[in-house]
């Protein structure tokens, strides 16, 4: 069995990751823009996870966090969103938001807490996930850094 390595993404890892949002249901718009912020979670050759932050000055969205099914509930999640938040930290990020329809309660284990919408930074809010690819139903939550 191969251990599932989390390096930076590369640009041929794009159609990878889109299909991977697919599998998973998961909004494309504006990922290419920001996929200099991206992980893969690999096994092998093949991508098997994803993570990306959208940097917004002191202020993050992280998004396209994805597992495929074969390796979920296995830590790809966790190791994808704990790089992602060091990948945060190092860019000088003190607070990251996400949107989620389905994986709020995972999100609350690791600190993330539900905000209003009107308390985000409108620097975050013209993120393609706010203006529409993530429906208005998600859940919006925040983890403070610090910093």
């Amino acid at each position: 069995m191969t251990s599932i390595q989390i390096t930076p993404a590369t640009p041929s890892d794009l159609p990878a990751v889109l299909a991977l949002l697919s599998a998973n249901g998961l909004p494309h718009d504006g990922l290419a823009e920001h996929f200099d912020t991206a992980l893969v979670a690999r096994d092998g050759d093949t991508v098997v996870g994803s993570a990306a932050l959208e940097r917004y000055g002191a202020e993050a969205l992280l998004r396209s966090v994805a597992v495929a099914a074969a390796q979920q509930s296995q830590g790809v999640g966790r190791q994808l969103l704990v790089a992602a938040l060091y990948l945060a930290r190092t860019h000088g990020i003190r607070r990251v938001y996400l949107l989620t329809t389905t994986a709020a309660s995972y999100f609350s284990r690791y600190g993330f807490v539900p905000v209003a919408r009107a308390d985000v930074d409108p620097a975050v809010q013209v993120s393609a996930e706010f203006q529409g690819a993530c429906p208005a139903r998600a859940a919006l939550l925040r983890l403070d850094l610090g910093g």
